[in-house]
């Protein structure tokens, strides 16, 4: 039976590399250090991703250090035309030389090689991103946005998984405001009333995995609604990473289920553009969600393997918490499945 744990302040690892505490909390209380880690250096994972868009067109950015591959990556998502540009530059054996910061409050990161620079500005929580790639699809594009907080709180999940030393420590900062633009060839696109999220993501990962993730941010009826929700990885015993938040406010959610429709004529596989089903057994969480665009990648490079379907949409339904009732009407977000052999 799940327990919900709270974290307190703290070291995250002990001194043996496992986690002091497994739980969620609405900050980073628990403090991250590359170098306490005990597993074997090859293992350890850390990536900021942000999302940020509007109505009109959305931007995904990630730096990744997996210590034996890194990679940068952009992709642009055309919400009215239903298409995606993407380009993904990869570097061998890293090991930290990337140097990803060990707290999202401040610390920035950047990689700059030739054709492309990636910076993730970030001083005591001002966030500047700022992105150019010399040649994407034939195109030069620059990303130059501003984040901003709008909410005190955010997801914070410690996760242990069975093997010892393996462990996830991640944060979902969600309704970030965004005041910027990017270009891409003859395009730029100033956004308005933009939302995103940072995925915040340090731990050792175990080799194969499956998770789900959902997150949402954008306004109803001049309210800020946000959500994160999530599972499918490592034991959650003592702590779901689903959360909604509302204006300041912030709702701690069980456990969810996303039910993804299944092709006709077949027993597995899955439709990823028909409507989904996202739910939980405690009649706190109803949602429809209505894709418009997959972004589909497969990858099987011998040992690695990745198949990951992000899909944009809009959600729509409502949750019951707090003793009200809070209604999302058709606001744009996304909700993924993602297999990794890593």
């Amino acid at each position: 039976m799940r327990k919900n744990i709270l974290l307190e302040k703290g070291k995250l690892l002990d001194e043996n590399g496992n986690l002091f505490q497994a739980g969620y909390a609405f900050d980073l209380v628990r403090q991250y250090h590359r170098n306490d880690i005990k597993a074997c250096k090859l293992k350890i994972k850390e990536w900021d991703y942000y999302y940020f868009g509007d109505e009109k067109y959305g931007i995904a950015l990630t730096i990744d250090d997996n210590s034996y591959m890194g990679l940068v990556s952009a992709t642009i998502l055309n919400f009215k035309e239903k298409k995606r540009n993407e380009t993904t530059k990869m570097f061998w054996f890293p090991l930290g030389k990337t140097k990803m910061p060990e707290t999202s409050i401040d610390g920035s990161v950047e990689v700059n090689k030739k054709g492309y620079s990636f910076k993730f500005l970030n001083e005591k929580g001002k966030r500047h991103i700022l992105v150019e790639i010399t040649n994407f699809d034939g195109n030069y594009f620059m990303c130059d946005v501003e984040l901003s907080l709008t909410t005190p709180n955010s997801m914070v999940i410690a996760t242990p998984f069975k093997r010892k030393k393996h462990f996830y420590y991640n944060q979902k900062i969600n309704l970030l405001k965004v005041n910027g633009c990017f270009s891409y060839g003859n395009l730029k696109h100033n956004f308005k009333n933009a939302y995103g999220v940072l995925d915040w993501g340090r731990g050792v990962w175990e080799y194969s995995n499956t998770w789900f993730w959902a997150s949402l941010n954008g306004e109803e009826n001049n309210h800020l609604i946000g959500f994160n929700l999530g599972y499918g990885f490592g034991d959650t015993k003592n702590a779901s990473e689903n959360m909604l938040f509302y204006d300041k406010e912030v709702f701690k959610l069980n456990d969810v289920i996303f039910d993804i429709p299944i092709k006709e004529n077949s027993k597995r596989k899955l439709d990823f553009l028909k409507p989904w089903k996202i739910y939980d057994n405690d009649g706190m969480i109803d949602l429809t969600f209505y894709p418009i665009l997959d972004r589909h990648a497969k990858i099987n490079a011998l040992i690695l393997g990745q198949n990951s379907h992000q899909v944009f949409g809009y959600f729509k339904g409502q949750f019951n918490v707090g003793g009200k009732t809070i209604e999302i009407t058709n606001i744009l977000g996304f909700a993924e499945k993602v297999k990794n052999r890593w």
